[in-house]
């Protein structure tokens, strides 16, 4: 069964919906950028729907100034009470004992900085978002996968040879892979170590042909992050939902980490009034 909840944030009601379930282990799926609750193409709601046929609740909801929901909205950086708010919610509504979060893009950020404040007890991290790209061009790590695809198309060789090749676009790609890598910048160092902070509570999935993924990837070389690639190129799984509802189901079954327990880092008040309609 589907229900929406109405539920408080600072001030601002919000709207979340739980597909209900008997487990009592659930997942929490946060939404990226500006997008509600659904998902691209619904693509949210039908992965809620096939995990909770499984027997895990699931919640969704709008942040603040998002969707259904009232408010702000402050972006990603500025959800941690929404994060907060919604966990205490669905833990209410849905009698969770452990809550995992599940997001994408920037929505992994926010977990990653946030979730284990709100009271998560695990996070699954899907294409984290490092930081605003200000270059007009992918990062360098993007860039190398598309050439080396390109290089091996035999195709893309006989367009080359025909002069059918914008050679200064060319150029300027070469030059992006070539030049040497910036720094991490403000956004992504702490993110990373916020990652980190979770230990074996966080795991993390790419699609593999993504420029965000491939990016993550990257940065994180050297990190002691263990990365699963799924076999797509589609930043929200369009064509791959199989596959990651796969990746949540195994991580859902994983016990908290020794030394944690289920809601240990954070408050869930039993008490915080919700709606159903």
């Amino acid at each position: 069964m589907r229900r929406l909840i109405a539920f408080p944030c600072d001030g601002a009601t919000l709207l979340g919906t739980l597909d209900e379930a008997d487990g009592d282990t659930g997942l929490l799926i946060v939404s990226g950028g500006n997008e509600p609750r659904m998902g691209a193409h619904r693509g949210q709601a039908m992965l809620a729907a096939r995990i909770a046929a499984r027997g895990y609740p699931v919640f969704r909801f709008d942040r603040r100034g998002v969707g259904d929901s009232e408010g702000t909205n402050g972006g990603w950086e500025s959800s941690g009470p929404d994060i907060a708010a919604a966990v205490a919610a669905f833990a209410q509504s849905a009698g969770c004992a452990r809550i995992l979060g599940f997001g994408n893009c920037d929505a992994a950020a926010a977990l990653a900085m946030f979730g284990q404040a709100a009271g998560l007890d695990g996070v699954l991290l899907s294409n984290p978002w490092l930081s605003d790209e200000p270059d007009p061009l992918p990062p360098a790590a993007a860039i190398r996968r598309h050439y080396a695809r390109k290089l091996a198309d035999p195709a893309e060789w006989l367009r080359l040879a025909r002069g059918a090749v914008d050679l200064a676009k060319l150029r300027q790609g070469l030059t992006k892979i070539a030049a040497p890598p910036a720094p991490l910048d403000e956004t992504a160092a702490p993110l990373l170590g916020a990652i980190a902070g979770w230990g074996t509570d966080a795991a993390i999935v790419i699609a593999r042909g993504d420029a965000t993924g491939v990016a993550f990837r990257a940065a994180a070389r050297g990190q002691a992050f263990a990365i699963e690639a799924l076999p797509t190129d589609s930043h929200s799984y369009a064509d791959a939902l199989d596959h990651l509802e796969r990746a949540i189901l195994a991580r859902l079954s994983v016990p908290v980490s020794t030394g944690r327990a289920a809601g240990a880092m954070g408050p869930r008040n039993p008490k915080i009034p919700t709606n159903t309609f």
